[in-house]
């Protein structure tokens, strides 16, 4: 499914729709080249998923390109994002404990193609592009469960 996000409202209402149906032990790949809207996304999941929890939204959420991983909580709804840009080879992702991460909650990956073979089967890719005059596009592609979640959402 293709959706186009001419503003960043946009990329935030996206978010706050996959985040409602976002459970535990799911993964979400967020690919796109720099500046495509990856952690803007991340970011707006958060936040929506703090409001849904009835936690207060972190206030700031910053992007883990150099601390590799941040860490939320909300009262229970536990997420996880990563961004494996600096990472060279799968088990180097596998060392900052994302198997483990993925067990106790939500991941949100950044560059998950870093992780080859090791990416689970089951996860919702979210491609962000850049389009033309600078707007964004994103391609949702729903693997195992996601594909019975996904199945009534539309653009």
């Amino acid at each position: 499914m293709r959706v186009a996000l001419p503003a960043l409202i946009d990329t935030e209402r996206l978010a706050g729709r996959v985040a409602a149906l976002a459970r535990r032990g799911d993964f979400l790949a967020l690919s796109g080249p720099l500046g495509a809207g990856k952690t803007a996304f991340a970011r707006a999941f958060l936040i929506a998923t703090a409001e849904r929890a009835g936690a207060a939204p972190p206030s700031e959420v910053p992007s883990p390109t150099f601390t590799l991983v941040q860490s939320y909580d909300f009262g229970g709804a536990e997420i996880a994002h990563f961004d494996l840009y600096r990472i060279r080879t799968a088990d180097e992702a596998a060392e900052l404990g994302l198997d483990e991460a993925q067990a106790n909650g939500i991941v949100l990956v950044e560059w998950p193609e870093r992780l080859g073979d090791r990416i689970p089967r089951d996860r919702l890719d979210v491609a962000l592009a850049l389009a033309r005059d600078d707007q964004r596009v994103a391609t949702l592609t729903a693997r195992g469960s996601w594909a019975s979640r996904m199945a009534g959402f539309a653009a």
